[in-house]
């Protein structure tokens, strides 16, 4: 998700890693299209043993506030990400379940941040964080596998993400399991870290295309202490191996949907929607 210290360190000269990988390089290319015209959003469980750490089906009519916070870990009356340069201000709100399905409602509508400015879209966010820096986060993870069924907007100019960070206030480390990024056709799969030379440095694959808007898809990440492998409708899509660039610290599970990046949406654009079926956490 362009987390904003990772994107001001990026801008000062990142060195982005170009990452082979089992199921290709690249963008994914036409294997990556749909097969057989239909995708299930039941739960799977990665083999070998492991155990159900945490679940939410956003079944009822209500958030459960006890799992999820609807902003940042710098909640101040609302939230935004600043360094990115999006368009929307976060706001509970805009977060909503029904059917069994979570719903974030971006809508145009201009509002006076906490910051001071204005912002032409409201959206919607949860994260297993915390509601402001002097809580203490709802649930944290180190290692695991991370699922969960996810329907994207179709609109141009949104920037939907479900993806992990740090608990601390020390990036990066980050975990994006898949973003949309200027596309709605192609996912983005990719992973910060910091080397050795202190800058901070990434790895990132395509997969596509494919019509993603069309119902919802389900989208994994397999985080081992020294492997990362995701996965699109329980196939692998990208595999990236060496300790010293996976995550080893605890780590927020986030869902947004963002508003501007990298274009703005058009002016007939008024009102998107990210949908979430369901997500799953199973560690070993």
């Amino acid at each position: 998700m362009r987390w904003r210290r990772v994107q001001r360190a990026l801008a000062a000269g990142a060195l982005l890693l170009a990452v082979a990988c089992r199921s290709g390089v690249g963008d994914g290319g036409g294997g990556g299209g749909d097969s057989g015209g239909h995708t299930t959003t039941s739960q799977s469980k990665p083999p070998g043993h492991w155990r159900l750490v945490f679940q939410d089906d956003f079944q009822g009519s209500k958030l459960d506030t006890d799992r999820w916070a609807t902003c940042y870990d710098w909640n101040v009356n609302g939230c935004t990400n600043g360094g990115n340069e999006e368009k929307e201000w976060y706001l509970p709100g805009q977060v909503s379940l029904e059917g069994g399905a979570l719903t974030l409602r971006a809508d145009r509508r201009t509002t006076r941040g906490s910051d001071g400015r204005d912002y032409p879209w409201v959206s919607g966010m949860i994260s297993t964080g915390r509601d402001n820096w002097d809580a203490r986060p709802r649930r944290t993870f180190t290692y695991g596998y991370f699922e969960a069924a996810v329907k994207i907007p179709a609109q141009a100019g949104m920037f939907p993400a479900f993806w992990m960070m740090p608990a601390s206030r020390y990036v990066p480390p980050e975990l994006d399991i898949m973003e949309f990024f200027g596309t709605t056709q192609r996912v983005l799969m990719n992973v910060h870290w910091r080397g050795m030379s202190g800058f901070v440095q990434q790895a990132e694959k395509k997969y596509g295309p494919i019509d993603f808007p069309a119902r919802y898809h389900v989208f994994a990440l397999l985080w081992k202490p020294d492997e990362l492998t995701w996965f699109v409708d329980g196939v692998e899509r990208f595999r990236l191996t060496g300790a010293q660039r996976v995550p080893q610290v605890p780590m927020e599970l986030l869902f947004n949907l963002a508003v501007g990046v990298p274009q703005v949406p058009p002016r007939s654009v008024n009102s998107a929607q990210m949908k979430i079926d369901w997500v799953r956490v199973w560690q070993q």
